[in-house]
């Protein structure tokens, strides 16, 4: 009789008959069983969660470390990209003209419509409106003539030298009974100039609440003296 056909003609009620490898190896996986089920239960368990966020850090970790691979391989082209940017905002930067060259960028703007052949029938520069390093200064005009000399307008009026936009534009016919392409242009011209340090500060710093007193000057001040006894 084989080994198989012994396995075969055992009896699980008796145990205690099976030959003695038979039962050793059925001890062992016994203890195999019951240390896989002890594992599952007091370690595996309790461990589960521990790896699981291991695992979540160690994706979390992987991704910022390529973000930043990703980061340092382009930062020469940042480098470079953030030059070039500090370059073109110095370039627009010049093209702002400080607060004593407005007066002459007034005259070029009126003279530039005068130029294209426009008749001008309003020239209102307005109040400068601030802001972080520049000021904004408006300029309500009003000309009359043709539509292809509004065209000449716009474009001489981009060609200055400094930066000048216009806003608000409106074409009107001119008149009840207007003539063959006589026309109203309507529009608000800005132009910008740069702010110096003290007007800078002075937009950078918050105005003083309503209400609040003025800071005393830290002096001293005598404390009136006591009056002396009369004498007896």
């Amino acid at each position: 009789m084989n080994f198989l056909e012994e396995l075969r003609n055992l009896d699980i009620n008796d145990i205690g008959r099976w030959p003695m490898p038979v039962q050793a190896l059925f001890v062992a996986l016994l203890f195999v069983v019951a240390s896989a089920a002890g594992f599952w239960a007091l370690v595996w368990q309790n461990q589960a969660p521990v790896l699981e966020r291991a695992q979540a850090e160690e994706r979390d970790l992987r991704k910022s470390f390529e973000d930043k691979q990703r980061k340092a391989a382009n930062f020469s082209a940042y480098k470079t990209q953030l030059a070039e940017i500090e370059r073109s905002f110095g370039t627009m930067l010049r093209q702002l003209p400080g607060k004593t060259e407005i007066p002459n960028l007034l005259v070029d703007i009126s003279q530039t419509g005068l130029g294209a052949g426009l008749q001008e029938e309003l020239f209102q520069p307005l109040d400068e409106v601030q802001r972080d390093f520049y000021a904004e200064k408006p300029i309500k005009i009003r000309l009359n003539g043709s539509y292809h000399e509004f065209g000449r307008f716009v474009s001489d009026i981009a060609a200055l030298p400094r930066i000048v936009t216009l806003h608000d534009i409106e074409i009107t016919p001119k008149g009840k009974t207007p003539g063959f392409d006589e026309l109203v242009l309507n529009v608000t011209a800005k132009t910008y100039r740069y702010l110096d340090e003290q007007e800078e500060a002075a937009v950078a710093e918050p105005p003083p609440a309503k209400g609040q007193r003025a800071q005393r000057s830290p002096r001293q001040t005598k404390a009136p003296a006591k009056p002396g006894k009369g004498r007896q």
